[in-house]
C-alpha cells in the first residue's frame, strides 16, 4: 500500500497511490496511516482520487483511521472515483465523513 502526505498550512494532505483497498491491504492501509499522521495539523484530508475500487474491509480501515485520530484531529476525504463514491453512499458513510469531489473543493469548503 503506497501512501505519501504533504503538509499544507493546517492540513495534512495523504494520497492513495493504489487503485484498490480492499481486505489484501487493509491491514497495510491502517499501519501507512498512522505513520503518515502520527504527528502533524489536526485537520487530514485523505485524497482517494486513485482509488477505483474499495470493499467492506477497506471502509472498515477508512473508518479505523478516523477513529486513530480522535478529537480534536479530525479526518476528511476528497476525491472519490465514482465506484468509490457510490460505496459510501450505499453503506450511509457519507453522513459518517465529509465528502469533497476534488482537493481544490475541500480546501475551499475547509478554508486551508
Amino acid at each position: 500500500m503506497e501512501l505519501s502526505s504533504k503538509t499544507e498550512e493546517r492540513v495534512r494532505i495523504v494520497t492513495v497511490r493504489d487503485a484498490r483497498i480492499d481486505a489484501a491491504v487493509a491491514i497495510e492501509f491502517k499501519d501507512a496511516m498512522r505513520t503518515e499522521t502520527a504527528d502533524g495539523p489536526d485537520l487530514v484530508l485523505l485524497d482517494l482520487s486513485a482509488v477505483e475500487f474499495i470493499d467492506s474491509s477497506g471502509l472498515g480501515a477508512i473508518v479505523a483511521a478516523m477513529k486513530h485520530l480522535a478529537p480534536p484531529r479530525k479526518l476528511a476525504l476528497a476525491g472519490l472515483t465514482p465506484t468509490v463514491d457510490k460505496v459510501f453512499k450505499l453503506t450511509r458513510m457519507d453522513s459518517v465523513f465529509s465528502l469533497y469531489a476534488t482537493l481544490d473543493d475541500a480546501r475551499r469548503a475547509l478554508a486551508v
